[in-house]
């Protein structure tokens, strides 16, 4: 800051020399009371997730594919595996992760309340929640878009079919006003019938209170695949909204909001440059080239400034693996889901997935 741009002040009282000093004392005061306040910030998170010795991380809990929890209490699903690729960053552990169910009006309030230190909750990002809740988005860990699905009986083909319909939808998601703006500029009238949560809505649609259901469509292919008879279900072709989801963290914290975007950012990139689980030790016994140095973090660079142990892109990598690998079990044909790759494939193949190098 360059304090000579700034009027001098024009008040009488004190020497020129006196006030001159006092203004540099003041400056130099607001600057330290400025850093002290972000270092108190930035060390917050990742000491209490240590000294705790598990990363508590706010869940939807209901949507499989993205997270659901088995007869068996095992957790699944790309947002929990991104809670364990979080935990093996800061702890060198993949399972020591509490997994905290919560719901989509709470979802903010628990992350800003420090009930849980991450949320990875198919949240959406917008500017809106980004600005005025207290909370920061690290990064998109899935791109969606809202869509609807119907009774296949019904033969309809199209969401512009479904003028006056009346449709079921998610209480503190997007989805409501989404639809609301989908309908009034196709000029088709609409009844929305709110419910608290998925399972609610689920329930309402096929006792057949509703005419559609409504939701991001990975919640819809998740909702349909474990249904007695998926077959008897349609997911209308269009995507009317951006639905950019991605892991939230509380406001204030520089240092927990780095470790959480570039956890994200190493396993999207790790997946461009082809290493994967199975060859990240031989990556990183060969390793040469400064970018995979910097993305195993090899010399220590980034886990100093994050407050962990160097080498925490290997750990994450061998132990959780990269984005591919997390898309393909929880969300590709080897989950049963079959959900494409789409706008989720790397930026070299078409998708909108791209990391800034670690470099």
């Amino acid at each position: 800051m360059n304090l000579m741009a700034f009027p001098r002040s024009r008040h009488r009282g004190a020497p020129r020399g006196a006030r001159s000093d006092a203004h540099r004392g003041a400056h130099i005061a607001l600057l330290a009371c400025t850093l002290l306040l972000a270092s108190t910030a930035g060390a917050g998170t990742v000491d209490a997730v240590r000294e705790r010795g598990v990363l508590r991380c706010g869940v939807n809990g209901e949507v499989r594919g993205m997270s659901l929890r088995d007869e068996n209490g095992h957790w699944s699903g790309l947002d929990t595996d991104f809670c364990r690729a979080v935990a093996t960053a800061v702890l060198d552990d993949p399972n020591a992760v509490e997994f905290v169910p919560v719901g989509s009006e709470e979802r903010f309030a628990v992350v800003r309340d420090g009930k849980v230190d991450l949320l990875a909750r198919n949240t959406t990002w917008t500017g809106l929640r980004d600005i005025t809740e207290g909370v920061s988005f690290a990064g998109v860990l899935y791109y969606d878009g809202q869509g609807f699905m119907v009774p296949r009986k019904t033969n309809t083909l199209s969401a512009l079919e479904l003028g006056g319909a009346k449709v079921c939808a998610i209480a503190g998601s997007t989805s409501i006003d989404n639809a609301k703006r989908y309908f009034t500029r196709n000029r088709m009238s609409l009844q929305v019938s709110v419910h608290p949560d998925l399972t609610s809505a689920a329930k309402a649609y096929l006792d057949g209170q509703c005419t559609a259901l409504t939701s991001d469509r990975s919640q819809l292919h998740a909702l349909r695949a474990g249904l007695d008879d998926p077959a008897a279900q349609r997911i209308l072709p269009e995507s009317i909204s951006k639905e950019p989801l991605g892991p939230v963290v509380r406001d204030g914290d520089q240092q927990w909001f780095d470790l959480v975007r570039w956890t994200l950012f190493t396993l999207v990139e790790a997946e461009e440059l082809g290493i994967n689980s199975g060859n990240v030790t031989g990556a990183m016994e060969h390793a040469e080239s400064d970018e995979v140095r910097a993305l195993l973090d090899l010399d220590g660079t980034t886990a100093k400034v994050l407050g962990i142990k160097p080498a925490w892109g290997y750990r994450v990598i061998r132990r959780v693996g990269n984005y591919g690998e997390l898309f393909g079990r929880n969300l590709g044909a080897a989950s049963g889901l079959d959900v494409k790759r789409g706008l989720n494939a790397q930026w070299s193949a078409g998708g909108l997935m791209y990391a800034p190098p670690a470099r």
